[in-house]
């Protein structure tokens, strides 16, 4: 299991839509994810209604900020069907079954798969996309690009066997 374990599931939870769960454990997360402070104390201080009115406003009106990952390589294209079953085969091959509840490369899924499995290739993979992703946050100005930078921070480049 990747060191960076705890971080990648304390992200997954403060990625997913907010509710009284994420609440309840936002004082275990700012212990165990020190690097997720600073949405954590964003967090502590809004009012669940207000937490969730922005999570809607972030992420869920446009592809701008998409938290499924083969959208920032694929698109809306008949490519991303085939991104999406490798996702699925990779969890299977882990032992994982995934429950369909959203898609195979909704970016919280992936991180608790890494969490649990140590398995960071597919975030080394679309290392690109979590960039964009990471920057069109930070550009927003909400807090959910702490979030990205420390996980952006955990993940190498994917090798393109080019050489610089």
């Amino acid at each position: 299991m990747p060191s960076d374990a705890v971080l990648y599931q304390a992200s997954a939870l403060c990625l997913t839509y907010p509710d009284e769960d994420l609440m309840d454990r936002l004082p275990l997360v700012r212990e165990a994810a020190p690097q997720l402070r600073e949405f954590v104390d964003h967090a502590a201080v809004t009012p669940l209604p207000d937490l969730a009115e922005h999570y809607v406003r972030v992420f869920d009106f446009k592809n701008r900020h998409s938290l499924y990952l083969s959208w920032w390589r694929d698109g809306d294209t008949r490519r991303r069907g085939m991104s999406l079953v490798r996702f699925k085969d990779l969890y299977r091959a882990h032992g994982l079954e995934f429950t369909d509840e959203e898609l195979p490369d909704y970016l919280p899924a992936v991180l608790e798969f890494t969490a649990r499995t140590g398995n960071t290739d597919p975030l080394t993979e679309y290392h690109d996309g979590l960039e964009q992703l990471r920057s069109r946050l930070t550009d927003a100005g909400t807090p959910y690009a702490s979030i990205l930078d420390a996980v952006c921070a955990t993940v190498p480049a994917a090798y393109t066997g080019v050489r610089s």
